[in-house]
Order: structure tokens, then C-alpha cells, then sequence
């Protein structure tokens, strides 16, 4: 079976579903029981109209469900009612369905989870592997949030914020994860940024073009990550950098920043310079300061420690790596860095591999093995 072609279909049939009056966790679950039925029927006998099959078994395998319930129950079916045959409507409900899964209700990290479940297509051991955390404890938080939405009229979708987050963390799924789900993302943003003219979405578009933009430099042979200062500036998509540079522009001029309009602003800066050396790391600072005030957090102060170590030095970069929490995340391969550049290449050595150790994907404990082999090459130990 066509897996992209399966991710692109269950968005529109869940829609359809729910659009006939299924609850978004029962539209799922009977979405996910035809996807079943189709692994075995149509390598042998592939349909016509893959759309269409996928929407008439899952809509059956709904009113046998309710049927069910409401035989349990005692009641009657109220949505018994058989839709008119022909091809199934050419709808995109993504859009739509990013805004179901991004409920109220729902907090922000059940809303990415389910929102990677059922529009991204991603099983639950990917959801899981890209959380850090247990299969069943994914498959538990995602039951949780499908019987928070059950029942509950679905005339109430997530406010604005709320869906721009979820996008932006699908975005960083597909850029960095085993499924590409990237290029819908942004695909989705553009069409939020045209439907609502909202600067932040326009933000929120430009920092994903951005980044977008250096993505064939990321990765070298056999999935090797490459850091930002290493990777080959001549493979970046310029036509992707003008675009979001002309959208960042447009935004900021409308005097309303929001934190995704100061990201795109560091990405463009970032993108804009010749090499890491020639960056205007001063005015990235001031940037990310910007940031501070818009959205602190953690992370943020952590970016910032790096960019006060480019503009201003390493020595005050560690004096603000100090003021964090040494268990964050990327917290040790910061201080390593930052150590090797006030010249402590000893200390720096035994922090990437230590950083290497508690790397929570294999791409990146590959790359710190390697950063503190290249220490001690240069201290002389190998």
C-alpha cells in the first residue's frame, strides 16, 4: 500500500465522518479499522477510487459500531442514514482538522500527539519514539485526548494560537523525524496565512520556509548530522530564503510581532550570512531578547547562551549558560562547545561524551562521539 498516499487520504476521510455526524474519536477508530481492511484487500483487488472505498468501509464500520452502542444502550441510531453513492467528495479537511484536534479541551501535547495520529498519519510507536517516551504511554495519552473529544460537539475548534503551535511542531516532526511531514505543514500554513492575513501566521510561514530552505545541508551520508557552522551553503534553496525573507518583511512592517515573527527574524539572519563567522550574531542577541519577551523559556535562554558566546564571547556565553538548569536538554553539548572555544578542551572533551550518552536520537549521539573524538585529536590523546 501507498503509505504517502494513505496519509494524504485519512484527514479527508475522518472529515467526511465527522461532516456525517461520527464523533472525531469515533470517525478515527473506524478510519483505522478500514486502513486495516485495505492492507488486505487491496493488493489483490486495488479499487477504483481509493478515497471513495476508504470513506464507504470506514462510515460502515461507524454504523456497526454505533448500531452496537446504541442496541447496549437501548436507543436508536440517529445518523442511520446511507450517503448517496458516486465518488467521494474532493474536499481537504486538514486544515479543518488541525483546528478539531487542537480542541480546548485538549492540552497542547495530547493535541500534537492526536493531531500526528490522525492527520499525520504517524503510528503510534513513531509518536512515541519522537516524544522519548514509552509506546504505551503515547497510545494511553492518545486515547485520553480521542475520550476528552468523544461526545463533545465539535463547534468549538482550538483558538488560533493553539493551531499555529501544533503546526509548528508537526513542521519539526516531518524536518527532523522519519516521516515527512514537513512539506504539509508548511503547505497548511500557507493556506492559514491566506485565509486569516494574521502577521503571526505569516511568521509562523516564514520561519518554516526558512528553515525548509537549508534542509538537503542538514544531513550528510547515512543520516550524518551536520551542524550549522559545517553544512554547505551553497545547497541551500535561495528561492525558499526569498520567499520567507519577503514574508518576514511584509510581517514586521504591520508592527504586531509575535514570537514565530522573531524566530523567522534570527532564521533570516542566519540565512543571509556568507558563514557562521560572518553572522551578525550581535543583532541576533537582540533578537532573541525580543524573544525573551514574547515567549521565555528554557530553550530560548539556552539559543541565547550560544549567540552571547558568537558576539560577545565564550566567557560570556558560559556566565549565561550558568544561570540555567544543567539537566536541560542539549544543556551539556552547549557548555562543550562553549568550553572548547575559551580553550578548556579537556572539560570539553568529557562533556560531549557525556552529552553523547544521554543524546536522545542516534544521529545526534553520533555527532557528539565524533565532536569529542575530534577534542581529543586535538589535545593529542588519539
Amino acid at each position: 500500500m501507498n503509505e504517502s498516499l494513505v496519509r494524504e487520504l485519512v484527514p479527508a476521510v475522518i472529515g467526511v465522518l465527522v461532516r456525517r455526524g461520527a464523533d472525531f474519536a469515533a470517525a478515527e477508530d473506524a478510519v483505522q479499522e478500514a486502513l486495516i481492511r485495505a492492507l488486505g484487500a487491496w493488493p489483490d483487488d486495488p479499487p477504483r477510487d481509493p478515497k471513495g472505498w476508504l470513506v464507504a468501509v470506514a462510515w460502515h464500520k461507524f454504523l456497526d459500531a454505533a448500531r452496537a452502542e446504541s442496541s447496549r444502550r437501548g436507543r436508536e441510531l440517529a445518523v442511520d442514514v446511507e450517503p448517496p453513492p458516486g465518488p467521494a467528495p474532493a474536499t481537504d479537511d486538514s486544515l479543518w482538522l488541525y483546528f478539531l484536534c487542537a480542541h480546548p479541551s485538549l492540552p497542547p501535547g495530547s493535541a500534537v500527539a492526536l493531531t500526528l495520529r490522525a492527520v499525520g498519519g504517524l503510528t503510534t510507536r513513531q509518536i512515541a519514539a519522537a516524544h522519548l517516551v514509552p509506546e504505551a504511554t503515547m497510545a494511553q495519552r492518545i486515547s485520553r485526548a480521542k475520550r476528552r473529544l468523544a461526545g463533545l460537539p465539535l463547534d468549538r475548534p482550538g483558538d488560533l494560537g493553539t493551531v499555529l503551535r501544533v503546526l509548528y511542531l508537526v513542521f519539526n516532526e516531518g524536518y527532523s523525524g522519519d516521516v515527512d511531514l514537513a512539506a504539509e505543514a508548511v503547505r497548511l500554513t500557507r493556506q492559514l496565512a491566506a485565509a486569516t492575513g494574521d502577521p503571526e501566521v505569516a511568521g509562523l510561514l516564514a520561519l518554516m520556509l526558512l528553515h525548509h530552505a537549508r534542509r538537503a545541508s542538514r544531513t550528510g551520508p547515512g543520516g550524518r548530522l551536520v551542524p550549522l557552522a559545517e553544512q554547505d551553503r551553497s545547497r541551500w534553496d535561495t528561492g525558499l530564503i526569498a520567499e520567507g525573507v519577503a514574508i518576514l518583511q511584509a510581517a514586521l512592517a504591520r508592527d504586531r510581532l509575535g514570537e514565530y515573527q522573531a524566530q523567522a527574524a534570527i532564521a533570516a539572519l542566519h540565512a543571509d550570512a556568507p558563514s557562521t563567522g560572518e553572522t551578525d550574531w550581535v543583532q541576533i542577541v537582540e533578537w532573541y531578547d525580543e524573544l525573551l519577551g514574547l515567549a521565555d523559556s528554557p530553550v530560548v535562554r539556552l539559543n541565547r547562551a550560544v549567540a552571547v558566546g558568537e558576539a560577545d564571547g565564550p566567557r560570556a556565553g558560559l556566565a549565561e549558560l550558568s544561570k540555567l538548569d544543567p539537566d536541560l536538554p542539549r544543556y551539556l553539548a552547549v557548555h562543550a562547545y562553549l568550553l572548547e572555544r575559551a580553550g578548556d578542551l579537556g572539560r570539553a572533551a568529557e562533556l560531549y561524551a557525556e552529552a553523547a550518552r544521554r543524546a536522545g536520537s542516534v544521529p545526534e549521539r553520533d555527532h557528539l562521539t565524533r565532536e569529542a573524538a575530534r577534542v581529543r585529536v586535538l589535545m593529542g590523546e588519539l
